[in-house]
């Protein structure tokens, strides 16, 4: 007998779940879901992702509500559109065997005309993201006042993207009878504060430590110069020939820089972001989830509701700015109790952060060592051996091929066949990784590499020429963070129009009403030029030279008070979160060509253009 029946779960409901592979509640499940089948406690649960948590609330949602009843009398909402559709795919699949369960998913993106009729056709369950919700109850085109339960999925992540109004607005048209679930990965001050304001001594269950990481999970960190970090990325992807893996940029540039990089090389990878369409982001996500694609490139907010499984590796190519956001990523892997591995690429001035990541998860990571190109070579040959030995063979289809074959090989002993074989694919690492350089940073823990003059990441002072003169020079924008600019906003916003490649800009600082940035000595007069006669919402955008010329930031000589400039400082404005001024750079950005890729992972499609920005929203 299947133990979800012990739970309270009726058996029409059991057989469904059955046919999907649920054999066993996960934690969460078996914890939460006698609580919640009682439908008169509110309730907030604390657990990773990858735990079970939509059938923890999707099955007391089916025992609960009368499906006689055609008005909606539970609302699931949650943070992006990938999430959204994987709830209501979810719910769906569960009530299979159930009749008269409709489930309506809504979110941007998609024709809202679509999502209305659906409505109007009649549903018990909505499945929303925020900003979509809200507009349709702007039309009055649904009616909450007999909604019986709301749940708030991933509520961390619904806070930090900036949809603390939103969800205000939509719970005001519930009524103060409903019972509200809260699931949430990490318990930030912001989550406990909501949950405070919209419940009534919730019952309250958390599965392991607040804030920490999947005890399956194992965390490993690279420390390497700035200028290795991309041949370190494919090195160490190389290295993992059967890696199915999701690799995490703080930009959405930077995320598409590195997947066109990518697939330059050959490796079969592509990018998720929120300038892509939702027609894209499902194409994308399709090739993913049907392992078409071997690394899906990301941004933190595109990859939320990721839901696929056995992926094998997490990559932090730039670290998140918050340990929760690396809970988020990390939880990517080792879902329903597999295991898997997250991987940060850093350099030496980012341990500071592994530290502080290790202290939230309450967790030790694990200094790894960038592989020699020997040991690439060795680990790709015994893989190709590996699926030599294992591969299924057709022997009905093969066998009318077999005279020919052997003739073929006939001249050949059972040892040359064998090296010949494995060579074929083996030769192509061994070539590339000929005289490969050893790209481990050669400093101490904890040590920045002045002697090497390395640059880290974006923001850190960068090298200077001989002398002691600096080798960058800083410029004066005036945009900032009243122009709902942030860091790397902003950068997109000078690569485009400045006509100049991100991984040569150096520090970004964003002010108020203006910001300063800084560009290579003999790129400075052509980023000027080219920013002239370029207007944001509709005033002219201004680029000097800051100072002397040069950037004195951290270099000695002590640095001009950038309040001064022109007339001080204005006082800053209420940033705005996340808002991008200006299109995205279309940079190939061939940082190694010639890298073999994986074997069987090719893919040389062309490159799709992104045409739909992503709706972002304020704090």
């Amino acid at each position: 007998m299947n133990p979800f029946i012990n739970l309270g779960i009726r058996h029409d409901i059991v057989n469904a779940i059955s046919e999907l592979g649920f054999e066993n509640p996960t934690p969460i499940q078996e914890q939460s879901i006698p609580v919640l089948l009682t439908g008169s406690n509110d309730f907030v649960g604390l657990a990773q992702t990858g735990t079970g948590k939509t059938a923890a609330f999707g099955l007391p949602l089916l025992e609960l509500l009368d499906f006689e009843e055609n008005h909606p009398q539970a609302l699931v909402l949650c943070p992006t559109r990938e999430l959204c559709l994987q709830i209501t795919n979810d719910i769906k699949n569960y009530s299979k065997k159930m009749g008269n369960v409709n489930v309506v998913a809504v979110y941007g993106g998609a024709s809202i005309s679509d999502q209305l009729r659906q409505i109007r056709r009649g549903v018990q369950i909505v499945v929303a993201t925020p900003g979509r919700m809200l507009d349709i109850i702007n039309r009055k085109a649904i009616d909450f006042t007999k909604v019986k339960f709301v749940v708030l999925d991933e509520a961390d992540e619904m806070l930090n993207m900036g949809f603390q109004e939103d969800i205000d607005s939509i719970l005001s048209t519930t009524p103060d009878t409903k019972k509200t679930w809260l699931f949430s990965a990490t318990m930030p001050a912001e989550v406990r504060r909501i949950a405070k304001k919209y419940m009534n001594e919730p019952f309250e269950l958390t599965m392991g430590t607040k804030n920490t990481g999947n005890a399956n999970i194992e965390h490993e960190y690279y420390i390497v110069r700035a200028r290795d970090k991309y041949a370190a990325f494919k090195r160490i992807v190389d290295f993992n020939p059967d890696i199915f893996g999701i690799v995490f940029c703080r930009t959405k540039i930077e995320t598409q820089d590195i997947a066109e990089s990518l697939m330059k090389d050959g490796y079969n990878a592509d990018s998720l972001h929120g300038d892509l369409s939702q027609q894209q982001r499902d194409k994308v996500m399709k090739r993913y989830r049907e392992r078409n694609l071997q690394l899906l490139i990301a941004t933190d907010v595109a990859a939320r509701g990721i839901d696929v499984n056995d992926v094998t590796h997490v990559i932090n190519y730039s670290l998140p700015d918050e340990v929760e956001n690396y809970t988020h990523r990390s939880g990517r892997t080792a879902r329903a109790g597999k295991t898997g591995v997250s991987i940060s690429i850093i350099n030496a001035k980012e341990l500071g952060k592994i530290r502080q990541i290790e202290r939230g998860l309450g967790k030790k990571f694990v200094k790894a060592e960038i592989p020699t190109g020997f040991d690439v070579c060795e680990k790709q040959l015994f893989s190709i051996v590996h699926k030599i030995h294992d591969v299924e063979v057709n022997e009905q289809q093969i066998e009318q091929y077999l005279p020919r074959i052997m003739e073929e090989f006939k001249d050949l002993t059972k040892e040359d066949f064998i090296k010949r074989f494995a060579s074929i694919e083996f030769n192509r690492f061994l070539d590339y990784y000929k005289n490969a350089p050893d790209l481990n940073a050669p400093i101490e823990e904890g040590r920045f590499d002045r002697e090497r003059g390395e640059r880290g990441e974006r923001g850190e002072r960068a090298p200077r020429g001989e002398g002691g003169k600096s080798e960058y020079t800083r410029l004066f924008i005036n945009l900032g963070s009243v122009d709902e600019f942030n860091r790397g906003d902003l950068l997109g916003y000078i690569c485009t129009n400045g006509k100049i490649s991100g991984r040569t800009v150096g520090k970004i600082d964003v002010k108020g009403v203006y910001s300063f940035f800084e560009v290579p000595n003999a790129e400075s007069e052509a980023v000027i030029n080219n920013f002239k006669g370029v207007e944001f919402k509709g005033r002219e955008v201004r680029i000097e030279v800051s100072g002397e010329g040069t950037s004195t930031t951290r270099s000695g000589g002590g640095e001009r008070r950038e309040g001064g400039h022109r007339g001080g400082e204005r006082r800053e404005g209420g940033g705005g979160y996340n808002r991008s001024g200006g299109g995205e750079r279309r940079e190939g950005g061939n940082r190694g060509s010639g890298n073999p890729g994986n074997a069987g992972f090719r893919d040389f499609s062309g490159k799709r253009r992104e045409d739909r920005p992503e709706r972002k929203r304020r704090f």
